[in-house]
């Protein structure tokens, strides 16, 4: 049987056929006037997404390039920072602090569940010298949504920043820069924003352009105050992704037409149909609060989850994402996010169901595809 290829990995994600074409555009050069009209563009563009008046930064990185800069930037060798880890995204975030020979406190987060804002309010009171908050808005590798705005409305209180990985989230799941307080938004473009991998973004709040003053920590490529100088010129202080940078326009463009507000309730709505389809067919979710742009599946006892995952793309054509580290294994994450409609949730669901049946796991396909569906056909 032949079966189309389908990525429903959490990144990367599909890439929208707009941004494919806009990608094979004739290079030019990234100094003409040409090319700064694009990014003049693009630079507003990034602001309706980010849902913010801030400044949009721009790199030609992977998102973890911007995640060290935004470490780089804010923080200090004389005063502590606190990483949320409940991850490994989470634990990305203390790697690179530590790299940077930052002091830094932790809250362990159990892997599927999202923190206690409390545990941060009480920390923050502790430790009010404490000069950023480092979290994830999707954490990838258990699909858990960590509550953002409850974080916003705590360190807005203190001198302390709060700095958000929206890498696999930001154009997806919900996230209100501005609205909910939050200084630091990362965005990585192979994810939500449709394109494929190269470019970071990070959003800059007035909160936070006090801390990149205080920081005394090294930095050159990476430099937050370089980048913004550039902003005002319409270019950026290195040579950029120019093909990149010409997909991410024609992305931005279909996302500012369709409305932040129609993009969260598509996700919100693709999530659930997903975990609907599942708990139909009698199976769990790995996440006790999960996101709305993956969803984690737990492997049922007795199947092996190595073998599932890799069913999916030597079977079906389906290229999904196992657990990891202790996880490994024992969940698969069926991504639905960015360039992805129900028919690609739908997909997911009937290879799930039939790959578990070829390892001895039967389960009611019918009911899955059947509560999905409820969800799809659901009224605005």
């Amino acid at each position: 049987m032949f079966y189309k290829r389908r990525l429903l990995a959490p990144g990367p994600t599909p890439v929208l056929e707009d941004a494919l074409l806009a990608s094979a555009r004739p290079m030019i050069h990234h100094r003409t006037d040409e090319f700064n009209a694009v990014l003049k563009q693009v630079f507003e563009q990034l602001k309706t997404v980010f849902l913010t008046k801030s400044p949009v930064l721009l790199f030609t990185s992977s998102g973890t390039g911007a995640m060290e800069a935004a470490v780089a930037n804010l923080c200090r060798t004389d005063r502590p920072a606190l990483v949320i880890r409940g991850g490994k995204f989470g634990e990305r975030w203390g790697e690179i602090t530590k790299a940077y020979g930052v002091p830094t406190d932790v809250i362990d987060v159990p892997w599927g569940e999202a923190v206690d804002p409390a545990l941060v309010e009480k920390h923050l009171k502790a430790k009010p010298q404490t000069s950023a908050v480092f979290t994830t808005l999707s954490e990838t590798s258990t699909c858990v949504a960590h509550p953002i705005r409850d974080l916003g409305a705590i360190t807005r209180a203190t001198d302390t920043v709060l700095v958000v990985d929206g890498i696999s989230g930001l154009g997806g799941q919900e996230c209100r820069t501005d609205e909910w307080q939050v200084d630091v938004v990362i965005a990585g473009s192979q994810k939500a924003l449709m394109i494929p991998p190269g470019l970071a973004m990070a959003s800059v709040s007035d909160r936070a352009w006090a801390k990149v003053k205080e920081s005394n920590l090294p930095k050159y490529y990476f430099s937050f105050d370089k980048h913004h100088k550039n902003i005002a010129k319409d270019t950026t202080p290195y040579t950029p992704a120019v093909s990149l940078i010409f997909a991410l326009k024609a992305a931005l463009d279909r996302m500012v037409a369709e409305g932040m507000d129609a993009i969260f309730e598509r996700h919100q709505r693709l999530g659930r149909a997903m975990r609907e389809g599942v708990g139909a067919m009698g199976l769990t979710l790995f996440a006790k609060r999960p996101v709305d742009v993956a969803t984690a599946v737990n492997v049922p006892a007795g199947v092996d989850g190595g073998k599932l995952k890799k069913m999916f793309e030597t079977d079906f054509g389906i290229t999904v994402a196992g657990g990891q580290d202790a996880i490994k294994g024992k969940v698969v994450r069926i991504a639905h996010m960015g360039y992805m409609d129900p028919f690609d949730g739908l997909a997911a669901l009937g290879a799930l169901g039939m790959g578990l049946g070829r390892l001895g796991h039967r389960v009611d396909i019918g009911a899955g595809m059947g509560a999905a569906m409820k969800v799809i056909e659901e009224k605005p």
